[in-house]
């Protein structure tokens, strides 16, 4: 007989909290630690907190559309 080994599970993370999270189909939050922290990080997309900064412009930057 032979014994199956069955891949461990990969540890990674907590996005939210940075606690340590199984990222395995036992965890059905996966990456997060939990659902309270994965409702946590959804919250915080809904209320915009997540931003990529932008450069600033000026006038000058932009092609005028205006057609004579």
């Amino acid at each position: 007989m032979s014994e199956e080994k069955k891949p461990s599970a990969r540890i990674v993370r907590c996005p939210c909290c940075g606690k340590s999270a199984r990222y395995d189909q036992t965890n059905p939050a996966r990456p997060f630690c939990s659902q309270r922290c994965k409702t946590m990080d959804v919250a915080a997309w809904a209320e915009e907190s997540y931003r990529i900064p932008a450069k600033e412009s000026s006038p000058g930057d932009f092609e005028s559309d205006e057609r004579d």
